[in-house]
Parts: C-alpha cells; sequence; structure tokens
C-alpha cells in the first residue's frame, strides 16, 4: 500500500482531509485504521502509523476516553432522529414509533462513532500531539 497519489508529496495535508480519511494526526498520510468502516470484517486499528510510527494508543486505557465523544455522537444522533421522527408524522406521540426509528439509526451509525470518536480523541483532544509535515516523506511506500 502506498501514499495516496492524490496527495502531492510537497503539499501540506489539512486536518479535516485527515480527520474525514482517518489518518494519522502526526504525519496525516498514514492510515489509523487497516480497513473501511462497513464491511463484513470488524474495524481493525493499527498499532502503529505504517509512515511515520506513532504509537495511536498514547499510555493503557488511552482510548476510554472515546466513549465519552461517541457517547456525545449517539446523544446527537437520538435527537436528530426523534426530531426528525416528529417532523414528519406530525406531532405523534407514540414511544414505540420512535423507539422504532431511533434504535436502527444508533445501531447503523454505531461504526461512524467507533472510528471518527478515536479520530477525534487524537486529532483534537490529544495534548502535545502536533502535525509535522516532513514526518513519513522518505519512506515510499509501507
Amino acid at each position: 500500500m502506498s501514499i495516496p497519489q492524490e496527495i502531492d508529496r510537497d503539499q501540506r495535508v489539512t486536518q479535516i482531509y485527515a480527520l474525514v480519511h482517518s489518518k494519522c494526526p502526526r504525519c496525516r498520510r498514514g492510515s489509523v485504521f487497516q480497513n473501511s468502516m462497513y464491511g463484513f470484517k470488524p474495524q481493525k486499528m493499527n498499532d502503529h502509523c505504517p509512515l511515520c510510527n506513532l504509537k495511536f494508543e498514547r499510555e493503557p486505557g488511552y482510548f476510554y476516553v472515546a466513549m465519552f465523544v461517541s457517547y456525545a455522537f449517539n446523544v446527537v444522533q437520538m435527537i436528530l432522529a426523534g426530531v426528525f421522527t416528529y417532523w414528519v408524522t406530525g406531532n405523534t406521540t407514540n414511544p414505540w414509533l420512535y423507539m422504532a426509528v431511533i434504535f436502527p439509526v444508533v445501531i447503523l451509525l454505531s461504526p461512524f462513532n467507533y472510528r471518527y470518536s478515536r479520530l477525534i480523541l487524537l486529532h483534537f483532544l490529544t495534548p502535545g500531539l502536533n502535525y509535522i509535515p516532513d514526518m513519513g516523506r522518505d519512506r515510499k511506500s509501507i
């Protein structure tokens, strides 16, 4: 697997691009996850960045904090699904309808929550983990 061709080797990679495409927060080129978000295989996270060798789990239990980010995602998704159901059905107060809509939404979005709660923790909530543009440029392939 090589560095994505759409990224010029001398070009700086934006943090939003790195976050959306699940890239390392330090070099913004190496993949954090080994496979896709949705599929028949469970998501597998790399232990280290394949390009800059950053250890993703900064300390034992580091990703427990990602549960709080995932919880915030779930709350927002439940509220939005409930408001959307209320808006579509026109003020229906049947709790079974809301449960029938909200629970599948939560289950379908759980892979998204898993992946992006960890990425947000790495990119935005980890002090001292900064982007170094020159990391990972020497090695062309993994």
